[in-house]
């Protein structure tokens, strides 16, 4: 269906207002969600009040919030229509871009399409993953783009999350022949000896947001039938010593928490043909007192080198719950006050 803008008015008897009218009903049921608590969102996060009567919605606020507003509504209303379902993540991203359609992409991303409509999305056995800040999507362009990624900043940003979604897009696409998932077992040392089990029952904890992700992307007897033919691998950062990961995409997570050597090696792993994404968040350092951080050292390495690409997120690009980037911020305050 070829997307139709509802029209709009503007009534300035007592204070200024935006009138919206949908076409169909049944699209706006869906844009308004149960309870109309779509509508709900939009005008706690913008300070706007909507009104809803019949085909139509009022939009009431002043001149600017209105505009964003009708933005939003009306990109929201084009997702109902090509199918798409509207959650409060969709409406939150809409709110971060303006309801603003994205850009072409910055840079070429490969081989494989990655715009419909105009939209950025990868595209997985199970779902269809879109970047919900402009921060998010300068980073899918880059897992894209570039050979070697790095997505450093704070929890709940999607740095992993959208590693793994694009590592999945390119091994369904046929663009590599593996998936190597890893990050440090920075608590094993001598207590993993006395967890239960044989190394991959003791490892397997440390493992499992991976194996989260991959169940996102993956229906679960599938994701088992490839790492059972070793097509998809998940190990510790140390498994990786003496390998050559040729056609793979390779996901470093929580690389905060590799030492300087540890991370020299895995960057050396590097084959042909593959891919490698390291994410990791510079404040959540658990390595012993005195032991340097791999990942800080990586960073002023090879910040301008031809070719690497290094992606920033900040509190504002988290996309969980919003009580985690109250949380965060709060920590930061209280760091910097207290030196």
């Amino acid at each position: 269906m070829a997307d139709i803008a509802p029209s709009i008015s503007h009534s300035k008897a007592t204070s200024p207002e935006t009138l919206l009218n949908f076409s169909d009903n049944r699209h706006l049921i869906d844009l308004c969600g149960a309870l109309d608590r779509n509508l709900l969102q939009i005008e706690a996060a913008l300070n706007v009040q909507f009104i809803r009567r019949g085909n139509d919605i009022t939009i009431i606020g002043d001149d600017a919030t209105q505009a964003k507003a009708a933005d939003i509504l009306n990109f929201l209303y084009r997702r109902v229509e090509q199918g798409k379902l509207v959650e409060p993540a969709d409406i939150d991203a809409a709110i971060r871009f303006d309801g603003k359609s994205p850009e072409k992409p910055r840079k070429s991303i490969g081989q494989i399409e990655m715009f419909k409509g105009g939209h950025l999305e990868i595209r997985t056995r199970k779902k269809t993953v879109e970047p919900r800040t402009v921060t998010q999507r300068a980073y899918v362009e880059d897992l894209f783009a570039k050979e070697l990624v790095f997505g450093l900043g704070p929890a709940g940003t999607g740095k992993t999350y959208l590693a793994v979604a694009a590592a999945v897009s390119m091994f369904i696409n046929g663009l590599v022949d593996r998936i190597i998932l890893s990050r440090p077992a920075v608590e094993a040392g001598e207590r993993l000896g006395f967890l239960p089990g044989d190394m991959k029952e003791k490892v397997d904890p440390y493992m499992q947001p991976l194996y989260d992700a991959l169940n996102d992307f993956f229906p679960a007897k599938q994701v088992e039938k490839l790492i059972e033919d070793k097509r998809i691998e998940i190990a510790p950062l140390a498994f990786m010593r003496g390998r050559t990961l040729n056609n793979a995409y390779v996901v470093l997570d929580e690389a905060q928490n590799a030492t300087t050597m540890q991370m020299k090696m895995f960057l050396t792993r590097m084959g042909e043909g593959s891919r490698m994404a390291i994410t990791g968040d510079m404040s959540q350092i658990d390595l012993p007192r005195n032991v340097p951080s791999g990942l800080v050292e990586a960073e002023k390495i090879l910040r301008g080198v031809k070719g690497i690409g290094f992606t920033h997120f900040k509190t504002e690009d988290i996309v969980r719950h919003p009580m985690v980037a109250k949380v965060i911020t709060a920590y930061d305050k209280h760091a910097k006050a207290n030196g």
